[in-house]
């Protein structure tokens, strides 16, 4: 093991052994599985001397994730060898995923599966520790409401919340993204060709990119009135120069060997832009898009505060805060946490295909 492996098993097996001697304080009947975690946590302190596999940790962050959870509710207040059963869990989720993507990285492409087990783990050792420390501290909803009462508002209002997916995400999010990064992809094309422009419009661009969303969203809803459009409108400022930088960058990626090379062939400007400069610039422009993918859902979203018909992830948001109902806010946001996840996700996975030849996507 790794002195970061080594020190992670000694913490966790120190934790359940200070916490198993803490537990006898208690019936014995009280928090059984907890108390079988802690013992078996204890009795993995051996591992410092005789090698164990790394399936072990995963099976104790399980078991201890299990056992902190069916303790909820049992100790009233939660006694300390609770909260050092949490922190020993969660640390043998820390070694498991340390050794896994040790193990994992001489061949990422040969175990790309258990690769996914990485992120998963992280996840959901964020979820149970948020879970456990809100509802065994007491936390008050109104500050932070437990994962399993986010997710019952999520199942409760799936028609509020699919409705405000279409309004905030189909419409004023997808429309404006592909507005903003298509200008400005043009743009660049544009003042490519052009000194005088590029020597122009960038500086124009970087001062429209200034311009604080609070400030402009107002002006948008008077232009374009209450619906999507204003938040379209928005999107596309945020992503219009975004994508008009990197695309210009990329433009000039090309070498001047390779330029010269096109010409000593007779190429012409548009065939030089399309057979070399367009795939050069494909690395920086995927970049744009895949900043652009949030930079679009965090405008329309605050867009909508400043007006929208009685539907939309911001207006939900502003709304439902000014009626303490906490609970669906963060059902709000985790259905916009997802929703821009897999939208990066998709462009991601679009970029590996078009940029197959490049280093970054050839070694990933």
């Amino acid at each position: 093991m790794s002195q970061l492996q080594y020190f992670l098993a000694l913490v966790a097996g120190g934790l359940c052994t200070a916490g198993l001697a803490l537990s006898f304080a208690t019936p014995l009947e009280t928090g059984l599985l907890l108390k079988a975690f802690l013992a078996v946590g204890a009795f993995s302190l051996i591992r410092l001397w005789v090698p164990l596999g790394l399936w072990l940790d995963g099976a104790m962050a399980v078991l201890g994730a299990v056992a902190v959870l069916t303790a909820l509710g049992v100790y009233v207040p939660a006694p300390a060898f609770f909260w050092m059963a949490l922190i020993s869990a969660w640390l043998f989720a820390w070694l498991f995923v340390e050794r896994l993507s040790r193990a994992l990285a001489p061949a990422t492409r040969d175990n790309a599966g258990l690769g996914l087990l990485i992120p998963i783990v992280f996840g959901v050792t964020i979820l149970v520790v948020w879970e456990v420390v809100t509802r065994g501290a007491n936390v008050p909803q109104v500050i932070l409401p437990p994962p399993s009462m986010i997710w019952a508002r999520i199942t409760s209002s799936v028609p509020t919340l699919l409705a405000d997916f279409q309004q905030t995400f189909l419409k004023a999010v997808l429309i404006g993204y592909a507005l903003g990064c298509g200008l400005g992809f043009v743009v660049a094309i544009l003042i490519d060709r052009s000194p005088f422009f590029k020597s122009g419009l960038l500086p124009l661009g970087n001062f429209v990119s200034a311009l604080p969303i609070v400030g402009v969203a107002p002006i948008m809803v008077m232009w374009f009135g209450f619906d999507w459009q204003s938040k379209a409108a928005v999107v596309v400022i945020m992503t219009f120069f975004p994508m008009l930088v990197n695309t210009v960058a990329g433009l000039n990626a090309a070498s001047s060997i390779e330029r010269d090379l096109m010409r000593t062939y007779a190429a012409s400007y548009w065939q030089t832009l399309l057979k070399l400069r367009l795939p050069a610039a494909a690395p920086f422009i995927f970049n744009a898009l895949k900043i652009n993918s949030t930079l679009a859902l965090i405008g329309a979203i605050v867009a909508e505060f400043f007006g929208t018909p009685i539907v939309g992830m911001g207006f939900r948001i502003s709304t439902e805060v000014g009626r303490m109902n906490v609970d669906m806010v963060w059902a709000e946001i985790a259905v916009a946490a997802v929703a821009g996840s897999l939208f990066y996700g998709v462009i991601t996975l679009i970029e590996r295909g078009v940029t197959f030849w490049h280093p970054s996507v050839r070694g990933a």
